[in-house]
């Protein structure tokens, strides 16, 4: 199909008649790795997907066809498209049930090696790229009084670490701007959930979704070195694994309630554990919840 028609409502066929045990899923950064393979888990469990990306040929590619899904072009740093595929999945299926803010990446390095620019295009697509789809989906729910925020963060929007500084500063973000928004739509209706996965064998650390910043300072060299020969050795070879993930995402995402946030994988878990027990231990700290 042409790029262009993918986003003419009109020229979608109409499938609003769905039975109550299917969901209708939007799913942002579908084309390859932890987003493929969400779609994949909607559909064999027999929901609907509006499958979204940045490039429709290898949307294609990924998941071929099938009667249940719906695949648009759409980069989630611009705001039209994101609410000319809110508008195409509803014109398609009728309703938006799960919105899976999953799209983005990783600009990996030591913050004074990190570009102004770098640390910038980290954030619009960790941050703003997920509130500009978010901002196009809630007035479908909001109409539904129904919904569920699916977005996933990571280990490292709980727990800042070396070589992650623009990476963190995203997903903190994230963590605050959900953790804040769940009670403002609570009253229509809509949940929210924040998931914060470990090392899963996604594509997260491929050369497609990972940028190395440019060693520049002598002081950082050794283990700028020895930090990018790791993470690039530990691509494909993370701990845990995808499918499992996905299966977990597929089932929490039916619940009547589900978690405010799902940790996910035991490399996880440490480390999120040890700094709950860091704040409790702190006489000024306060949970939020």
């Amino acid at each position: 199909m042409p790029d262009a028609d993918r986003l003419l409502i009109s020229t979608q066929p109409k499938e609003h008649t769905i039975s109550s045990n299917e969901k209708v899923w939007l799913v942002t950064g579908a084309g390859r790795g932890l987003g493929a393979d969400i779609v994949r888990a909607a559909l064999a469990a027999g929901h609907r997907v509006v499958a979204t990306g940045r490039d429709p040929k290898k949307l294609d590619a990924a998941l071929g066809a099938h009667d249940k899904l719906l695949t648009l072009k759409l980069d989630i740093t611009n705001a039209e498209e994101a609410k000319a595929a809110s508008a195409a999945a509803v014109a398609r299926f009728g309703r938006i049930d799960v919105l899976v803010n999953n799209a983005g990446n990783f600009y990996a390095g030591f913050f004074e090696e990190l570009t102004p620019d770098q640390v910038r295009q980290q954030i619009e697509t960790l941050l703003f790229g997920p509130m500009n789809v978010t901002r196009a989906v809630l007035p479908v729910m909001r109409k539904q009084r129904a919904g569920l925020v699916l977005t996933i963060s990571s280990t490292a929007g709980l727990v800042g670490g070396a070589f992650c500084t623009g990476y963190a500063a995203g997903k903190f973000g994230i963590e605050g701007w959900m953790e804040s928004l769940a009670p403002e739509i609570e009253p229509f209706g809509i949940a929210t959930m924040l998931v914060e996965p470990g090392f899963f064998r996604t594509e997260l650390l491929s050369a497609d979704s990972t940028t190395f910043a440019q060693p520049s300072i002598e002081d950082y060299a050794d283990r700028t070195a020895g930090t990018i020969a790791f993470l690039s050795g530990l691509d494909g070879k993370q701990p845990g694994d995808p499918v499992k993930l996905v299966s977990a995402l597929v089932q929490l995402a039916a619940l009547e309630k589900p978690p405010l946030r799902f940790v996910a994988g035991t490399d996880a878990m440490q480390p999120i554990e040890a700094k709950a027990h860091l704040c409790r231990s702190m006489p000024t700290c306060r949970r939020s919840r």
